[in-house]
């Protein structure tokens, strides 16, 4: 797993400007040759970094896969309500991408997984390990009789995970223009109020 640490500075400065990028111009317009003019580097410095835009892309979501696997489970906490884990966590992620909205614009391009495997391998685990996590809280509602039993873990996920995808990719085609935070916590509240044992 990649870690802050395996890349150099000048590495999260290339990431960093390449998020900037994809925010401005979408996945089409990120090039060597668009980073190194925004850096005011030679295509060639860039190159001393990073082997292609493939590379940089590769880079930019495993350092989104390894911050989403330690920042989401601290927010489980053993003493929460399962709704209480629930909400957290959703809060965490809208709150990060508000922060950090290149990453929805990586995530979420046309043509993205038709990148490389390797992308598209990344892709895959970022969604399997959210899908776990939630898996978990929502099993651990239902153990509890806070969540409904009536629906199937396994039939709650895409309502839940397409829903909080719904949300990041109408953020993104308004250009980012509204609060996410305040819209992408008050789906998870309705999807609170439909999951939830009456």
């Amino acid at each position: 797993m990649i870690t802050t640490n395996d890349i150099s500075n000048r590495q999260l400065e290339i990431i960093e400007v390449s998020g900037k990028i994809l925010i401005e111009k979408g996945i089409k317009g990120l090039t060597t040759k668009t980073v190194a003019s925004e850096m005011n580097f030679s295509e060639s410095a860039i190159y001393r970094h990073f082997k292609s835009k493939e590379e940089i892309l590769v880079a930019l979501l495993k350092l989104l896969k390894q911050n989403m696997h330690i920042r989401l489970a601290s927010e489980l906490k053993v003493e929460n309500t399962a709704a209480e884990n629930f909400k957290a966590v959703f809060a965490s992620q809208f709150n990060y991408f508000k922060r950090n909205p290149h990453f929805v614009v990586a995530v979420l391009s046309d043509g993205l997984l038709d990148e490389s495997t390797e992308i598209k391998a990344i892709i895959l685990q970022l969604m399997q390990n959210k899908m776990q996590l939630i898996s978990q809280i929502l099993e651990h509602g239902k153990q509890k009789k806070e969540f409904t039993n009536e629906i199937s873990t396994e039939d709650l996920l895409p309502i839940i995970l397409g829903s909080f995808r719904f949300q990041m990719l109408k953020w993104k085609l308004s250009g980012f223009q509204y609060d996410i935070a305040v819209e992408g916590n008050k789906t998870i509240d309705n999807l609170l109020i439909l999951i939830q044992k009456k």
